[in-house]
């Protein structure tokens, strides 16, 4: 597996054993990288810039509100 920059972090999946997630920041491109991992094979990649991240974080806490189990009725009269 190639070394995680200095700045940067893993997060292992919970579907698969081997299956990491791997954030890092390259300042010489301005970009965050995100890329998985099969155990020491890297699998896909996605390069963001700074405002794509400040738009992913605003969806993965969008998709993570909870929804209204039920509307709740109005009552009559």
């Amino acid at each position: 597996m190639s070394p995680l920059p200095r700045d940067g972090a893993i997060l292992t999946g919970r579907d698969r054993r081997g299956r990491t997630l791997r954030i890092a920041r390259h300042t010489e491109t301005e970009r965050v990288v995100l890329s998985v991992w099969q155990d020491a094979t890297c699998v896909a990649t996605v390069r963001l810039a700074p405002e794509d991240v400040a738009e992913l974080i605003a969806d993965l806490a969008h998709v993570l509100t909870p929804l209204p189990s039920s509307i709740p009725e109005q009552g009559v009269g």
